[in-house]
């Protein structure tokens, strides 16, 4: 249902001869480019970078900033002595959107630096993300047109329809940033209490939650159901909603409840060690079985998906080849005189040398990252590769991504990227470059490409937001670069802080002997090391795991079960997944409560986020923002590099290590017969945690009925 100001013929085909005219009409002006707006856009990029960048490490999955930015323009705009107007708040949504989208580029490829054990400079990270993210703007601004205007009502496009409904919304007085402004106070507070505080535990364990019988079945059959009771998590699960939360629940039940236990049964008649492990596996723990032989399947799994994705895409990704062939020749053709203000893009010229200049930067990257320890004519070599491989990759596929966010909501960006990182890794081995600076040169080009791509996806929305409201589209084009530029600083920091605080690997890098840490799993990024070192490096490869894994993804393609969500579930540690299912769990129920589903024509909405479930989509992007941003700031507390004063503000987890220290035994496995433990550790604080998430799912469900005001 159309809100009040949106022209009726928004989301319709139009009527041979009929003009759509935007909410602000072209011969209007108001204001649009101010530094409040650009202020507060550059604060929500370096906001939501480093959130998204955190939830995406930990659950290998990164929200959609569009949304939870656009409810805060409202909100913000509503503080000032002259209210924000529209346009301002499409060009704060524009700006501060660009974190999601390199987000989403950067930790599918720049964590498998840290994964490997390269040395990484921080300015190659930051260089990667800018270029990449230039060349998707570029790349998308001849396509505009054809995707915003001349398939007018043939794309469904829905979250820019989402993120445009709330802006025109905020313009009748929305109360909606209210919501989640105390959303993410309560959730940003809850996470640090468990995270950094350590009031009680984060991780509910059945060994440790049902007592003898759930450390008998840990013990005899390493059957332990784990789940990690964060806001963040919760949330991130009601966005996800019960389908593919279900889904991805279903993969981690497979992996680590059936898989480990199957593993751990039969290894019992196995005494000598089976690779790729060096411990037999009677002798190992669940968490053990599962990093060294159950989630290699889930890599092989997560590979295929992305591939299939591809794959199925086959048609769109032929159309949009000619696509974008034909809209650059036209556009070079068109002059602007005196075009409409809400259809005036970058000139043809402008934007050619802007690209021209982009390519040239690119080339002078490659070429300093591959001078190391090599011929300047070598080096030359690298970067004229390096440059063919990305322009090519990007130009072909920049179409797909546009095309694809369009009609599904969703950017196939992991298929494209995995094509992109194998292209690069057999080029650079075919002209002599392996090794350490082989790989992260090509790692740098996977970096590229994919943010490229991702940003393409992304800002597509934004200038179809733009396109139905009335915004200049020169104006995003031009602060979009602004965005990029910000999220490329923001989220290499946010990673570089996450590895220093953490580590994305335990015992060093994975060429070295190292293992993945699960507290941060970066599936994408372990994916990716994984078949760079297969490429480059001689090394033993349990490809029988990864090919049962890719089986696994066409089965379940074949059954219609989406298998990328499955595959991410097979992967990812089970205690990360499982609040995920709560989270959709609490979002179905909601729905049942509502009036009718979300963008139902039947239902009245008077304002973003009236219904139970729209309601408690703001809450659940509340928990998102601010638990997420909790876990950012206890890893600045945790660097060693300042004294790690979480030691110091630190409550169980402190008053814990005492008592191991007494006692001389590791934190999970001390038997209750060895006398008083702390309640942090035992089954008090296990009902401790469970009672505190339960009422955490109980506040979101409560708030998200209750009544507007």
């Amino acid at each position: 249902m159309t809100k009040p100001g949106i022209p009726k013929n928004a989301y319709t085909p139009l009527n041979p001869g009929e003009k759509y005219i935007p909410y602000v009409p072209a011969e209007k002006q108001i204001q649009e480019v101010t530094a409040r707006s650009v202020l507060i856009g550059v604060g929500m990029a370096v906001l939501f970078s480093f959130s998204a960048c955190y939830l995406g490490l930990v659950a290998g999955q990164v929200f959609e900033a569009a949304i939870p930015i656009a409810i805060l323009a409202v909100g913000i705009a509503n503080l000032y002595r002259r209210k924000s107007t529209i346009l301002e708040n499409v060009i704060i949504q524009s700006i501060g959107a660009a974190s999601g989208v390199v987000v989403a580029g950067a930790i599918f490829t720049l964590p498998a630096l840290y994964i490997l054990g390269l040395k990484v400079n921080l300015l190659q990270t930051i260089v990667g993300c800018t270029l990449g993210g230039f060349l998707g703007i570029l790349f998308l601004i001849p396509l505009r047109k054809y995707f915003c205007a001349e398939e007018h009502g043939k794309l469904p496009f829905p979250e820019a329809t989402a993120t445009t409904e709330i802006l025109a919304t905020g313009e009748t007085g929305g109360k909606s940033a209210k919501v989640l402004a105390l959303s993410m106070l309560f959730g940003g507070v809850y996470d640090f209490m468990v995270e950094a505080m350590n009031v009680w535990p984060k991780q509910l364990r059945t060994d440790v939650l049902l007592g003898k019988a759930g450390a008998a079945l840990q013990e005899k059959f390493r059957w332990v159901f784990k789940m990690d009771s964060t806001a963040a998590l919760f949330g991130l699960g009601y966005i996800i909603g019960l389908k593919y939360a279900s889904v991805i629940a279903a993969g981690s039940i497979l992996s680590f409840l059936i898989f480990v236990p199957m593993v751990f049964f039969f290894g019992q008649h196995v005494p000598a060690i089976v690779p790729p492990s060096d411990i037999p596996i009677p002798r190992m723990d669940e968490l053990q079985i599962f990093s060294q032989y159950v989630q290699k399947l889930g890599i092989g799994a997560i590979a295929m998906a992305g591939i299939i994705g591809v794959i199925k895409m086959g048609k769109i990704i032929l159309s949009s080849f000619s696509v974008g062939v034909r809209e650059i020749s036209r556009g070079s053709k068109r002059r602007q005189g005196d075009i409409p203000r809400t259809d005036l893009d970058l000139s043809m010229r402008n934007t050619m040398l802007l690209l021209l200049g982009v390519f040239v930067l690119i080339f002078l990257a490659f070429w300093g990252f591959a001078g190391t320890g090599s011929t300047a004519g070598f080096a030359l070599k690298v970067a004229a590769a390096g440059i063919l491989i990305v322009s090519v990759l990007a130009f072909l596929f920049t179409s797909v991504a546009a095309r694809a966010t369009a009609i599904v909501g969703v950017n196939p960006v992991s298929g494209m990227t995995l094509i992109a990182l194998i292209i690069s890794s057999l080029v650079l081995v075919a002209i002599g470059l392996t090794g350490p600076v082989g790989m992260m040169v090509a790692l740098i080009m996977g970096c590229v490409v994919c943010t490229s791509l991702s940003v393409s996806g992304g800002f597509i929305t934004d200038l179809k937001i733009g396109y139905w409201l009335g915004t200049t589209p020169r104006n995003q084009e031009r602060y979009k670069f602004l965005g990029v530029v910000v999220s490329a600083v923001s989220v290499s920091l946010a990673i570089l802080l996450i590895h220093k605080a953490y580590g994305f690997t335990l015992n060093g890098g994975i060429l070295s002997g190292g293992v993945p840490n699960p507290s941060i799993p970066a599936p994408q990024g372990n994916l990716m090391a994984v078949i760079i070192r297969s490429l480059m490096v001689q090394s033993q490869i349990p490809y029988f795991l990864y090919a049962s894994g890719a089986l696994i993804a066409v089965l379940l393609q074949m059954a219609g079960v989406p298998p990328l969500p499955f595959a991410l579930g097979m992967y990812l540690p089970i205690q990360i997944n499982m609040p995920l299912f709560v989270g959709g769990l609490v979002s179905w129920l909601l729905g049942r409560r509502s009036a009718g589903p979300i963008g139902d024509s039947n239902v009245k909405h008077e304002d973003s986020g009236s219904s139970p479930r729209e309601r408690g989509t703001l809450i659940a992007s509340g928990f998102i923002a601010g638990g997420a941003l909790m876990g950012v700031v206890g890893a600045v507390l945790n660097l060693n590099e300042i004294g790690k004063p979480i030691r110091f503000i630190s409550v169980g987890a402190k008053y814990a290590a005492e008592k191991v220290a007494e006692t001389g035994k590791t934190i999970w496995n001390i038997p209750a017969q060895d006398g008083f433990l702390s309640y942090f550790q035992n089954q008090t604080g296990q009902w401790i945690g469970f009672t505190c998430f339960i009422m955490l799912c109980l506040f979101c469900y409560a708030y998200a009925s209750k009544k507007k005001d």
